[in-house]
């Protein structure tokens, strides 16, 4: 069989194993490989320091494995027919889409583990490794040698016609296969939507992103305490954030998808940011298993979830946010101490005063005097 062939063979695999697109990219020097080292020595990464690992690899994916020559790309469509109707409670209107469902890392895992399975045993003497966001591999750059979109000036991979609601994996191989013959072209053109709506300035120019201003970075992969000067950029975001890409022309009649795996399941339809701060560890575990929102922890959403309240403005949190103020971490009452002076108010003032005598963390005593002092109270 022919490289053209098989490529068009495995193509059809992959859809036969569940994946909405594929196509095949050959294995060279990443074309951004320039830009993301000079993105990465300007600070752009922010606090992910694990893209500076194995950056040779991430350059040249030909050295992920002896032999390695081409790689199956493939997009697996993930807005829901819910999404655009999740409840607005404060709470699933701000988390980002992909992770509302199933963690798409486990979902497109299975089907490329099944279809390495099956590759392997119509090829036998072929090598395989698959990664769905796992490994050290620029994804957008082979997703787009693949046909399957070009990145926009979000920097999400975006298809003309398929929009950017989509997860992308890669399953490379040591099969020498044909790689698509034509590219997407630049699909953003003269318009700068994105640019212009995102809140925080994350976009500074076409093509770029800084994860310092990120809103998707503080809510996901910061771990700890956020700096009072990021908390308001992060608005009532509770987990990562869709801005960029609900502004997108080509997401206005991006595809609908049904697949039960990605729609919001009922045990955490119904959670508010209310019940997020009197999660304990059990029901965590028990009410996201399976979540891509167990990435940040629960400290991490309780935290999120009390910036958000404090940024909502919303009068009704003060009492559930003076709870976490004398019962929650330290980190956590930090948090809460900021929320109830950005909300304000006669209970809130009268909790933060209790709560001075009461406080002992030196860090957490700061943050209630800041507080205070927003408010016109003393410290």
């Amino acid at each position: 069989m022919d490289a053209r062939k098989q490529s068009s063979l495995l193509c059809h695999w992959a859809k036969e194993a569940g994946f909405d697109r594929a196509g095949i990219a050959r294995l060279r020097q990443a074309e951004h490989g320039g830009y993301f080292l000079d993105w990465m020595a300007r600070g752009r990464h922010a606090g992910m320091g694990y893209l500076a690992r194995r950056v040779e690899v991430r350059l040249d994916p030909g050295s992920l494995f002896t032999g390695a020559k081409s790689a199956l790309c493939v997009a697996l469509h993930y807005q829901s027919e819910e999404s655009d109707s999740a409840e607005a409670d404060g709470l699933w209107s701000n988390v980002a889409r992909y992770a509302r469902g199933v963690d798409y890392h486990d979902l497109m895992g299975r089907r490329l583990a099944t279809l390495a399975t099956r590759i392997q045993a119509a090829f036998p003497d072929t090598v395989t490794r698959w990664y769905v966001d796992t490994g050290p591999v620029l994804e957008r750059d082979l997703a787009a040698a693949a046909g399957l979109g070009a990145i926009g000036k979000n920097t999400c991979l975006l298809h003309p016609e398929a929009g950017s609601w989509f997860f992308i994996g890669e399953l490379f191989t040591s099969l020498d296969l044909a790689a698509a013959s034509i590219g997407i072209a630049d699909p953003c053109g003269s318009c700068s939507r994105c640019l212009e709506a995102c809140p925080t300035g994350a976009l500074p120019k076409a093509y770029e992103l800084d994860a310092n201003r990120c809103i998707s970075y503080w809510t996901i992969e910061h771990r700890g305490t956020i700096p009072p000067a990021v908390r308001p950029m992060l608005g009532e975001w509770v987990f990562g954030c869709d801005i960029c890409q609900e502004v997108c022309p080509h997401n206005d009649e991006a595809l609908r998808v049904t697949e039960e795996a990605l729609h919001l399941p009922g045990e955490r339809k119904a959670l508010t940011l209310d019940d997020l701060l009197v999660l304990d560890a059990e029901t965590y575990r028990e009410v996201f298993k399976g979540s891509p929102m167990r990435r940040a922890k629960l400290s991490g959403l309780k935290r999120n979830a009390v910036v958000a309240m404090g940024n909502s403005g919303d009068v009704n949190h003060v009492e559930r946010l003076l709870m976490a103020l004398t019962r929650g971490e330290p980190e956590l009452r930090g948090h809460a101490a900021w929320a109830l002076g950005r909300i304000g108010g006669e209970r809130a003032a009268r909790g933060l005063e209790d709560a001075t005598t009461e406080e002992r963390d030196a860090v957490v005593r700061q943050e209630i005097a800041l507080a205070r002092e927003s408010l016109g109270g003393s410290s």
